[in-house]
């Protein structure tokens, strides 16, 4: 967990209302606004900093004020059957369309024992987990995913192809945190190329490839060069096979065909977020969400036992030499949630100027008076 030297810890509470009167400021409606501003400060809680407040100027506040994200969100159902359905987003707010669709599923497995919704013409909304972990809270198993902008190269590819689609999966337990994994199919995303970017950081060799398939660790040039389409995420396990590239690759692809082949919704290159002329357009993204109820298999109690049994088991197995321990995933979030919940969350210099352009822009200097 790497901190910004210079970076200013807020208070969740006065972070979360901030972000609360930001969308409000730009016309989202409040009930939509609280969902909005409360996915993005649980990044921040767990400490998924690339996808926290980081992002609600350059993401959702910008494209809402560019016309290629409407603040008013249509959710429409437009086929369901007791254990599925498929929803139109119609371009608003993907925080509040994802969190209807999970909680669309988890309803349905409640009576079923399975519940899945398939999403098109959606927007971004926020980490993955936080949709998951509403199926967890309720005792089942939450599975969810979603394409993105072109960004990943296909095994022996150069070019820029499919998203960072993350395939997340929150499962309960008897632990004080769920197993929660909430990661992209990519070995990173442009989320922590941002942060990388904001901190003037080069990146490891490996992550992202030129045209030539040559290595690119220049953070801030690369942001630009995904747009241009002259570079490209390489999937999970690297470029070609020798370490499991074409895995990666693969899941990558499962996404993207959940994404979008069962919501009938945009794919690759038709989320680039430009028209033909070169205009910004929207980026009709596209989710899926599963919700599996443990009651219809055995009970709950016995069933988060066992699964906290597996975890425990693996952290206590034998470490490699020099490794202090070995951890289950989610348990680093909820160390994160640990440090930071009477400290709040650390913004970096360039999140603090963004924070401060949008309380003069909206009015709300006399209200919060952040002075970085």
């Amino acid at each position: 967990m790497e901190i910004e030297k210079g970076s200013k810890w807020v208070k969740f509470d006065v972070m979360e209302r901030f972000m609360r009167d930001v969308f409000k400021g730009i016309g989202v409606p409040a009930a939509d606004a609280a969902v909005c501003a409360e996915v993005l400060i649980t990044a921040d809680k767990l400490g998924i900093d690339s996808h926290g407040v980081s992002r609600l100027k350059p993401i959702y506040y910008d494209r809402i004020k560019q016309g290629i994200q409407l603040p008013k969100t249509k959710f429409e159902i437009v086929k369901e059957t007791p254990t599925t359905a498929v929803i139109d987003g119609h371009n608003g707010m993907g925080h509040v369309i994802a969190k209807r669709a999970m909680e669309m599923a988890v309803k349905k497995a409640k009576r079923y024992g399975l519940g899945m919704t398939a999403v098109r013409n959606s927007t971004h909304y926020g980490i993955a987990g936080y949709h998951a972990m509403l199926a967890s809270k309720a005792g089942m198993i939450g599975i969810t995913g979603t394409n993105a902008r072109p960004s990943v190269a296909p095994t022996f590819g150069v070019e820029n192809m499919m998203g960072t689609n993350p395939l997340t999966f929150a499962i309960p337990t008897d632990e004080k945190f769920p197993f929660l994994l909430d990661c992209a199919t990519s070995i990173t995303q442009r989320g922590k190329i941002e942060v990388y970017a904001k901190l003037g950081k080069s990146m490891p060799k490996g992550w992202v490839i030129d045209c030539n398939g040559g290595s690119k660790t220049d953070s801030r040039a690369v942001l630009t060069d995904l747009v241009k389409g002259t570079a490209a995420l390489t999937p999970l396990g690297g470029v070609g096979e020798d370490l499991g590239g074409y895995k990666g690759y693969g899941y990558c692809a499962v996404v993207e065909i959940l994404s979008a082949a069962l919501q009938q919704g945009a794919f690759m290159k038709a989320l680039l977020g430009y028209d033909k002329k070169g205009n910004k357009v929207p980026y009709p993204l596209g989710h899926f969400f599963l919700a599996i109820n443990v009651e219809a298999f055995t009970t709950l109690r016995s069933f988060k036992k066992t699964t906290g049994d597996i975890l425990r088991e693996l952290r206590a197995s034998k470490k490699m030499p020099g490794a202090r321990r070995i951890y289950t995933a989610g348990e680093k979030e909820y160390l994160a949630w640990q440090y930071r919940k009477n400290r709040g969350v650390p913004l970096n210099k360039e999140t603090q100027r963004e924070v401060m352009a949008m309380q003069q822009e909206l009015g709300l200097a006399a209200k919060y008076k952040f002075k970085f």
